[in-house]
């Protein structure tokens, strides 16, 4: 009968390398995820830029909050017909 170190050792090993393996690929998820956002954050800017042409004094990427903050819109997703 396997001791109890025989089977907690090779589990906790295979755990630890899970997790550096999900360590070493995030930083790639990271910058494929930041240039989808920046593509969608443009087509959003054009959007806004044809919709509120007509708006006199009007900065397209403009916040409208006063906060001075920028943060990530929370969905994931730059979908203009949800705004």
């Amino acid at each position: 009968m396997d001791t109890w170190i025989e089977v907690v050792v090779p589990c906790r090993a295979l755990k630890e390398e899970k997790y550096a393996a999900r360590r070493a690929i995030l930083p790639l998820l990271q910058a494929e995820e930041d240039e989808r956002f920046v593509k969608e954050w443009k087509k959003y800017l054009e959007y806004e830029a044809e919709v509120m042409k007509d708006v006199p004094g009007w900065k397209v990427g403009e916040s409208v909050y006063n906060s001075g903050r920028w943060m990530p819109p929370a969905t994931g997703e730059l979908r203009p017909d949800v705004w």
